[in-house]
């Protein structure tokens, strides 16, 4: 049977076949060793192979499908899943990944077969960095896969922080990022979020707590997805989602819930490619006088000179260094 990886909770998958049936699935033993340098080797928005287990024919191991059976969690059968076994992975269409938390020579795959990600940013309660933005946008960027930007609590927001929110706005915009301000408690923005969601499966990501679970919980109404409130004493959001999960928008399309990101670790991007993931640094970057330019110390650079006369912005040419330099996402990354 052929179905979609719903929900994944680490060591559980769920499965949707494609005529509507559940399962609750391990995946089969030796999968893992196919050379996938992942914590998870399949995700969700994957389309897999499933096969229910097998009555047992006489000898168990880790691989025995009755074993699958056998150590079904209490929380499957409440639900009242059939057991199944992932033995195969499709062809992917696309995948995001990050790179693992201290696992530098790992990734984690967020989504899979995606057709955009919604990614949710706030000015403030708590602060998205830019850094984390440009990160996730140029990831995206290598992956072909389409970014919309929502900039979430726009009810909280003072002047100054109104401000600064039309400046990232018109930054990201100019760079033809489609931006929208919302409010997931006022409802500001809802309808247009919901019209760019029709009939397309979009991963929603962003940092903890800035308001994935009740911007979820007011695309699908009734789904009552556990919120929390930010830490007072350092304004930063809490995890809320422990997995993720794909839910069905009653507009038509899916959106695949997944746990707050405090840092973006980039992986699988080499050094000389990274300035092609920066669209403004690739166009401008054509007019360089050497092909291989890393914008950073090179005579006659075109970037350096957009730099310098405000062309492409400082803090995307920072985020660019970043990158370029550093692979420790620890030291972009906030005390919390």
């Amino acid at each position: 049977m052929i179905g979609t990886i719903i929900k994944n909770t680490g060591s559980w998958y769920v499965v949707r076949t494609d005529d509507g049936q559940l399962f609750s699935c391990k995946v089969k033993g030796n999968f893992r060793l196919r050379g996938i340098r992942s914590t998870n080797p399949v995700a969700v928005g994957d389309r897999v192979e499933v096969r229910p287990p097998q009555p047992p024919v006489g000898g168990e191991g880790k691989d025995a499908p009755n074993d699958v059976g056998g150590r079904l969690h209490s929380e499957e059968e409440q639900e009242g899943l059939r057991v199944g076994l992932i033995t195969e992975i499709l062809d992917r269409k696309n995948y995001i990944i990050r790179r693992a938390t201290n696992l530098s020579k790992q990734s984690h795959i967020l989504a899979a077969n995606v057709d955009q990600v919604l990614l949710l940013v706030t000015i403030a309660h708590p602060e998205t960095s830019l850094t984390f933005v440009d990160r996730f946008l140029a990831v995206a960027e290598a992956y072909r896969i389409p970014v919309i930007l929502v900039f979430n609590k726009t009810d909280l927001y003072d002047a100054s922080e109104l401000q600064q929110l039309h400046e990232w706005m018109n930054l990201y915009q100019s760079l033809d990022y489609p931006c929208v301000p919302c409010s997931a408690l006022s409802g500001e923005g809802i309808e247009q979020i919901s019209d760019l969601l029709r009939d397309r499966m979009t991963l929603l990501s962003g940092n903890s707590g800035v308001g994935k679970s009740t911007l979820l919980n007011t695309l699908v109404p009734g789904l009552e997805v556990r919120t929390e409130e930010i830490s007072e004493a350092h304004d930063t959001g809490q995890h809320t989602t422990t997995f993720s999960q794909m839910f069905d928008l009653p507009t038509g399309g899916s959106l695949i819930d997944t746990p707050g990101i405090k840092g973006f670790g980039t992986f699988d991007i080499e050094r000389e490619e990274l300035g092609h993931y920066f669209r403004e640094i690739f166009s401008i970057g054509q007019q360089c006088r050497f092909q291989d330019c890393t914008h950073t110390h090179e005579p006659h650079c075109a970037v350096l000179e957009a730099v310098a006369d405000g062309r492409i912005s400082q803090s995307r040419f920072t985020s660019y260094l970043g990158m370029l330099e550093d692979k420790d996402e620890d030291r972009y990354r906030k005390g919390y």
